[in-house]
């Protein structure tokens, strides 16, 4: 007999297998193929050339062009060095919340779509519903393509993509793109005394995130005000911003350091090309690279692009807008600052929206959380998707 789960039971299911983006997601995946088949839908996994990860890709519904895809990503961030009050890997109710890993960000957009998999089937629907759920979001949205490519063929093509990170159920319609690069200064060690005579890794590197550093600050200083008139008014914040979250080198207080290595995101505002910002720093950095190999001809300085993101693009009378629009009663626009796998569906040839339950607020923290509400809100808001394709 087929197996049958609330929204919240689900969330806790898929909650329960620890997906943090170093692990493999299979064992969820292939809880929800399982689950999937159980009901009698075909359920195709799409594994990663290199990791022990998969994608999955089904239909519910009629084999006709003109459906709907209902994206999610499996994998969360890590929760080491976070004080939580509750086990992250363990769904806890309490106060009209629901506590764990990913509730917010984003499983319980999924647990609402694979729970309502009855009354898809038992519904009449005239457009199909498509599943497309992805690993390694939480590392620079690098599953979605292939996903894409993969259930292009066998699959009726859709026309509309709804991924569903937590907006509030509030119809997203662009936001930014990033990049995230790994810069790696080797050195050459001598005696801090001689330091003239080798090059620390640690000093350049500081030389790099001073220049990355200044040019936030000069994009802030150039943001247009946020009155909604030029394009990237709307963002919060409303210019192109590149940081450094993670640094490591030296060896000791009296050694100039052979290596130091750091990671970078620029998230761009849509008017400005990321492939431009990225250009721009290894300009810089070879310029700084020249000067530090006439010391030491050792030296010099790695810039890996790990990912690079484009970003969600608005579309004029695009049908995925109009589709969460109708569904949602929301009639604001909204942009948001954090990327997502919607630019990649665009690029896909896919019209593409960001609406989801739950706050970004709550992502990534300790004690993240999906308040109860907002589950009903996305089920409501997915029980009358089921609707309207059925008519």
């Amino acid at each position: 007999m087929a197996q049958t789960y609330t929204a919240t039971e689900m969330l806790a299911r898929l909650v329960a297998f620890n997906t943090v983006s170093d692990r493999s997601n299979i064992p969820l995946m292939d809880f929800v193929k399982d689950y999937l088949e159980g009901h009698g839908v075909e359920a195709t996994l799409v594994p990663d050339p290199v990791q022990d990860k998969v994608s999955l890709y089904a239909q519910i519904g009629p084999p006709v062009e003109g459906g709907v895809i209902l994206s999610g990503h499996t994998d969360v961030v890590p929760v080491e060095g976070q004080n939580w009050t509750t086990d992250p890997f363990e769904l806890t109710e309490k106060d009209g919340r629901l506590y764990g890993r990913g509730t917010c960000d984003m499983k319980g957009f999924s647990a609402i779509g694979l729970s309502l998999v009855p009354e898809m089937l038992a519904a009449d629907l005239k457009r199909p519903i498509q599943f497309a759920l992805t690993y390694d979001e939480e590392i620079g949205c690098i599953a979605a393509p292939p996903l894409i490519r993969a259930m292009a063929t066998p699959l009726p093509r859709a026309s509309i993509a709804i991924i569903g990170e937590p907006t509030m159920m509030r119809v997203v319609t662009g936001h930014k793109g990033i990049a995230e690069l790994s810069t790696h200064v080797t050195g050459f060690e001598v005696h801090s005394s001689l330091m003239h005579t080798g090059v620390s890794a640690v000093m350049v590197a500081a030389r790099l995130i001073d220049w990355i550093s200044a040019q936030t600050e000069a994009n802030q200083k150039a943001a247009p005000p946020g009155d909604g008139d030029i394009e990237g008014a709307n963002y919060e914040p409303p210019w192109t911003t590149l940081h450094v979250g993670r640094i490591e080198g030296g060896t000791a207080h009296n050694i100039t350091a052979k290596d130091c290595r750091f990671s970078t995101d620029i998230r761009n505002i849509p008017e400005e090309d990321i492939g431009d910002w990225i250009g721009r720093y290894r300009a810089h950095a070879a310029r700084v690279e020249a000067g530090i190999r006439q010391i030491r001809p050792e030296a010099r300085i790695e810039i890996t692009e790990k990912a690079r993101v484009v970003g969600c693009r608005p579309e004029e009378n695009g049908p995925a807008e109009a589709l969460a629009r109708r569904l949602t009663g929301d009639n604001a626009q909204h942009v948001v600052s954090y990327a997502t796998e919607a630019g990649q569906f665009q690029d896909g040839g896919y019209s593409a929206v960001v609406c989801g339950p739950g706050s970004i607020e709550q992502a990534h923290q300790p004690d993240e959380f999906i308040s109860v509400a907002q589950m009903q809100a996305g089920e409501a808001f997915l029980k009358k998707l089921v609707d309207d394709l059925s008519r």
